[in-house]
């Protein structure tokens, strides 16, 4: 059975970091492309920023560039966000998601994806 399990949230203070990690389960994680998203109260879900199979390829969203970093670790089955120099507007729910029938990441838009994470609140406040 596939399952995506994220953790790693939590509050953090502006300027502050977190790293976020997405555990996956029934499926080999670098086979596939892996996305993070997030919600935030009464927005849209957006794409964050994705890795490719076999690590050849990255997306980050405008906001976040220079900020996150997504990684994969192989032996661990696991993907991870960086996410570095926090701002209040990054305060979200944050979801990794997976299909496995995607390779690449272009587009990053959630109906692409089948199989998600339940999530992890991630709160930047003073």
């Amino acid at each position: 059975q596939v399952q995506l399990v994220e953790s790693g949230g939590g509050l953090v203070q502006p300027g502050g970091s977190l790293r976020l990690s997405c555990a996956g389960s029934g499926f080999t994680l670098d086979t596939y492309a892996i996305a993070w998203f997030r919600q935030a109260p009464g927005k849209e879900r957006e794409g964050v920023s994705c890795i490719s199979s076999g690590n050849s390829s990255t997306y980050y969203e405008d906001s976040v560039k220079g900020r996150f970093t997504i990684s994969r670790d192989n032996a661990k089955n696991t993907a991870y966000l960086q996410m570095n120099s926090l701002k209040p507007e990054d305060t979200a729910v944050y979801y990794c998601a997976s299909n496995l029938r995607i390779r690449t990441c272009a587009p990053v838009r959630d109906y692409r994806y089948d199989y998600w994470g339940q999530g992890t609140q991630v709160t930047v406040s003073s």
